[in-house]
């Protein structure tokens, strides 16, 4: 991965968006010598989202498992809520 500090980055950003969009490279950018932030392609940014949701999804499936849950239609009714 390459390393940009922000104030290199601020001066090439077209290249350095050249390079991860037709190239896939990511790149990395520091401030002060530190890392802040990873640019990305749009490709990675979406696997990354997929990744997210699947996540998200696998620890809702495993909360609506535990015990002392309270189902959907208790909330609404508890809330006043009219079904569908």
């Amino acid at each position: 991965m390459k390393t940009l500090e922000a104030s290199t980055l601020r001066q090439g950003i077209s290249d350095a968006l050249n390079t991860v969009a037709y190239t896939g490279e990511r790149i990395s950018i520091r401030r002060h010598g530190k890392p802040v932030a990873v640019l990305v392609s749009v490709e990675d940014a979406a696997m990354l989202e997929a990744i997210e949701d699947r996540l998200d999804v696998a620890e809702a499936k495993k909360a609506l498992k535990e015990k002392g849950s309270i189902p959907w239609a208790e909330v609404k009714k508890r809330l006043g809520l009219k079904s569908r």
